[in-house]
């Protein structure tokens, strides 16, 4: 479609940048206000909470994304979230990974990159190393471990989506978003963050839309990508220090769109403070789980987003191991944790008691 809206001067990826940019600062607009994190909703102390708004943006993506397959608009057959062979391994552990390192940190890297514009230092810090580890997952010094790790697969064949199970994709579009709005309807939250959750949802197809179909160009054709930060995070540092011989991205934008959308939030509303470390034992272990997010989140093929809010919706089956196993991780960290605290700095005393973030 890009090729009939008239730029002569301009290509797709570099208006992708500008589409990145404007989801970027709504997610970081909206994510601010609503306190959006998957972590709160798997083993924060207001779990129920935060699992309705999580869930709420999740189904709305679910059936904006599906509805756009359903029209003809776009297509997921060849997108690496449905590829025949699963790398099993490297999904399961990498899911752990992650969701032991977002315990660590106390926020999955979605959650904090709007942290970060909001003048956390510690999630800045956080964001900084996991960007460095995942580019070295992808490109660097630890490549070999994840195509080592890539290479222990199952041939799903043709049941790469629950789209190919029977009943259909309309069948498991309508019973995930059905269970996820069940979830929200249960979660005792006020109309207005429910809403907020919703909108973030709506960016999910949006962006599938955006550059699946609005900037799809046969003759230079670019990724069809939605929210997601590891890969995007690896992609805007290798940018920021290498501009002159790489060109940005969606997920450059979209990285940057997030830090502003989150700054503008927090000081429309007030809620900008300058946050950084308690003690070198705390900076230890946020250095530690971004660091497991960073490795987790590439083995895994993306994040709690990537994998999870936007991948869910393809309606993978790689998607849903994914997330399953960032959670698992995060639950046996979260209880690995309460278990040996004993009132340390920077560690819950009792179950569910949690340091501000």
């Amino acid at each position: 479609m890009f090729e009939s809206l008239g730029f002569e001067e301009t290509t797709a990826k570099e208006i992708s940048v500008l589409l990145g940019l404007i989801l970027g600062v709504l997610f970081g607009l909206l994510a601010e206000r609503t306190r959006f994190c998957f972590r709160r909703a798997v083993v924060g102390a207001d779990a129920r909470q935060a699992a309705g708004v999580w869930f709420t943006a999740l189904a709305t993506a679910i059936l904006g994304t599906q509805a756009a397959v359903a029209s003809g608009l776009i297509s997921f057959a060849d997108h690496r979230l449905l590829t025949s062979d699963l790398p099993v391994l490297a999904v399961v552990l990498g899911g752990l990974m992650f969701g032991a390192g977002m315990v660590l940190t106390r926020g999955c890297i979605s959650r904090l990159t709007v942290l970060g514009g909001t003048g956390n230092l510690r999630a800045l810090t956080v964001l900084l190393v996991f960007a460095v580890v995942a580019h070295a997952m992808l490109k660097g010094v630890l490549a070999p471990l994840r195509t080592t790790l890539g290479t222990f697969t199952i041939d799903l064949g043709e049941t790469v989506s629950l789209a190919a199970l029977p009943g259909g994709a309309a069948l498991w579009t309508a019973l995930l978003a059905l269970a996820a709005l069940l979830v929200a309807a249960r979660s005792g939250n006020r109309a207005l963050p429910l809403l907020g959750a919703a909108l973030i949802g709506l960016l999910v197809p949006l962006g599938w839309l955006g550059t699946g179909y609005v900037l799809f160009d046969e003759f230079d054709p670019i990724a069809m990508e939605s929210l997601s930060f590891t890969a995007p995070a690896a992609d805007t540092l290798f940018y920021t220090i290498a501009s002159t011989s790489i060109a940005p991205g969606f997920g450059t934008g979209l990285v940057g769109g997030v830090l502003l959308g989150a700054l503008a939030a927090a000081l429309l509303f007030g809620s900008f403070r300058w946050q950084s470390f308690d003690s070198p034992r705390q900076t230890g272990r946020y250095l530690a789980g971004a660091a497991l997010m960073g490795m987790g989140g590439v083995l895994a093929g993306g994040c709690t987003l990537g994998a999870g809010l936007a991948g869910i919706p393809t309606l993978s089956l790689a998607a849903l191991l994914a997330l399953a196993a960032i959670a698992l991780g995060a639950k046996l960290t979260d209880a690995v944790l309460n278990a040996a605290s004993s009132g340390s700095a920077g560690y819950p005393t009792t179950p569910g008691q949690q340091p501000a973030e």
